[in-house]
């Protein structure tokens, strides 16, 4: 291995008896050879050369290949995260990434759609396994899908922790309210929240919600339009006694209107 301190770039050079002008990692050659059993290869070597963003595929993949260096955590971690990384090489790797790691990987913007949908599947296969801080750092911190899966975690905090994720959206909300087995908590914390409940299409969903408070459903039900919310309430999953309370307002309201 040798290092140019002058250019303040690591080279890397083939085993001895190759022609090292052919293989040195500079400017001029974007295809460095790195033999997949080379074990003098260093982490750090490796790291310098997966900071390249024209590094050609074939040498990411001797990389991947490499024993002695794919099982350091970093770089295991860059190889995933370099957008020219052949799938065969990185999908395997995310199964073995750290929870924290993944998350990165799904928030990198060079990283592939396919890489990053990858890394979230394989958070939400762990959600079971991870700590309630890890998840609640998640719900925080996470992409929009991993968001979307804590919406329905069993810890309030983790839920209400979610709702304020920026990469959450409004058809995650009502997929996941609009859902059968949408949880109390769930529900509560979006009928409660300074942003979510003033969205009518939300309100909407949370009126055909059958764990959504009386008081909150009569206030929803204020905001929208008699006949709507007369179409909304017939199929609508709220228990008979709120209905018959909501129709009775709105024949109120329609009155007083009259």
């Amino acid at each position: 291995m040798g290092f140019d301190d002058s250019a303040g770039v690591k080279r890397a050079y083939e085993p001895a008896g190759t022609n090292a002008s052919e293989s040195r990692l500079d400017a001029s050659n974007p295809r460095p050879v790195i033999s997949a059993g080379d074990a003098v290869l260093t982490e750090d070597a490796a790291l310098g050369l997966l900071k390249r963003p024209d590094l050609a595929p074939e040498v990411l993949e001797q990389l991947g290949k490499n024993g002695n260096i794919v099982k350091h955590r970093k770089v295991k971690l860059a190889l995933v995260e370099h957008a020219k990384t052949p799938r065969h090489v990185s999908l395997p790797l995310v199964r073995q990434l750290y929870t924290f790691d993944l998350m990165q990987v799904a928030l990198t913007p060079v990283v592939p759609a396919d890489v990053k949908l990858a890394a979230d599947e394989a958070l939400c296969n762990r959600m079971e396994t991870i700590s309630c801080g890890e998840r609640l750092s998640l719900a925080h911190r996470g992409s929009g899908r991993i968001a979307e899966a804590l919406l329905g975690d069993a810890e309030a905090r983790v839920v209400h922790a979610a709702l304020q994720n920026s990469r959450l959206t409004e058809a995650a909300i009502l997929k996941a309210v609009s859902r059968p087995d949408s949880s109390a908590t769930l529900v509560e914390a979006v009928c409660h929240h300074p942003q979510w409940s003033l969205r009518r299409e939300v309100c909407m969903a949370l009126l055909r919600n059958e764990k959504t408070p009386l008081a909150r459903a009569a206030e929803f039900a204020r905001t929208l339009p008699a006949g709507l919310v007369r179409e909304i309430l017939q199929n609508s999953r709220l228990p008979g006694n709120v209905k018959s309370y909501l129709l009775k307002e709105l024949d109120t309201r329609v009155a007083g209107n009259g």
